[in-house]
């Protein structure tokens, strides 16, 4: 008698032609709130070159109403896999320095390679982790 009361959202998988497409549409229609520990959708636009410790850098367009914001971001540097420029990516935000300018305050790591299908409430699917299996992962209590 009350199912109209609860918010339906279909859990039926949303396909996208390429990822250019899925990335309009998560700056579009997705809130990507900058947070710690979110992981925001990025489209790979340039290869960077390789830190000294050995990270790899890329140039991302974030998702963010308006078409994106340009960030720059790496892998971890024990990660054996790269993204590629065009893919889909996460973006892992690890800490936000707010005495930092705009586009340089938000600090963290290219996490998985995404594909261009959305899940419902579970998110985009993931092509592949980018995350080296030592990483711990944060535990809160």
């Amino acid at each position: 008698m009350f199912e109209w009361f609860k918010r339906r959202m279909s859990n039926e998988p949303r396909v996208f032609n390429d990822n250019r497409e899925a990335f309009a549409y998560a700056c579009e229609k997705l809130d990507n709130a900058i947070l710690l520990e979110a992981v925001i959708p990025a489209l790979v636009e340039e290869e960077g070159e390789i830190g000294p410790e050995g990270e790899r850098w890329f140039r991302l367009l974030l998702a963010a109403k308006g078409g994106g914001r340009e960030h720059w971001g790496c892998t971890l540097k024990e990660a054996t896999a790269f993204p590629s420029p065009g893919d889909l990516v996460g973006f892992r935000i690890v800490q936000i320095a707010p005495d930092l300018p705009e586009g340089m305050n938000i600090v963290g790591y290219i996490a998985v390679r995404l594909e261009p299908v959305l899940v419902g409430k579970k998110g985009w699917r993931i092509a592949q982790n980018l995350t080296p299996d030592n990483i711990r992962k944060t535990v809160r209590w």
